[in-house]
């Protein structure tokens, strides 16, 4: 279900994204709005996207989710409606690769929780994935590619 996961350090990244506190049973009606809001901020701005789509959830809930949703990009946006200019931190992470459909998403999360432990490693409240590969480029979710990246707490 996931790659070997690995331990990396990732570099501060300049981001366009829009923030969203929802109940989960929300996400999947207001993540295609953002996504295309931003996408449009960011293409009438001159900008080009310098990696995939990612959401940076910021405290792990079942219930609520609180979590940007956004591209990263090499200069900030200027704040227009909802997106603004953010960042994801530098960050020691652990990373893995999900391959499938965004409803195996939570098992693959299951799992890779486990791997963490299993690794005696302390994540961060934080978590971020990044959309490499999905449905824009098939309909089959075998193909599809979801980076899972799990902050480390600093205090390792």
């Amino acid at each position: 279900m996931i790659d070997p996961p690995h331990v990396s350090q990732t570099i501060q990244r300049c981001t366009a994204v829009i923030r969203m506190v929802v109940p989960k049973a929300e996400i999947q009606r207001v993540m295609g709005a953002a996504i295309g809001e931003v996408i449009a901020t960011v293409t009438a701005q001159g900008l080009t996207p310098s990696g995939p789509l990612f959401t940076h959830h910021f405290r792990l809930d079942p219930e609520v989710f609180d979590f940007e949703v956004g591209v990263p990009v090499n200069t900030p946006v200027t704040a227009v409606g909802r997106v603004v200019s953010g960042h994801l931190r530098a960050a020691q992470v652990a990373t893995t690769v999900y391959h499938g459909p965004y409803e195996g998403l939570e098992s693959a999360w299951q799992e890779f929780t486990d791997w963490l432990s299993s690794q005696e490693l302390t994540p961060a409240d934080d978590v971020w994935e990044y959309y490499r590969i999905g449905p824009e480029a098939g309909p089959d979710p075998a193909i599809w590619e979801t980076d899972l990246i799990q902050p480390l707490d600093d205090a390792v």
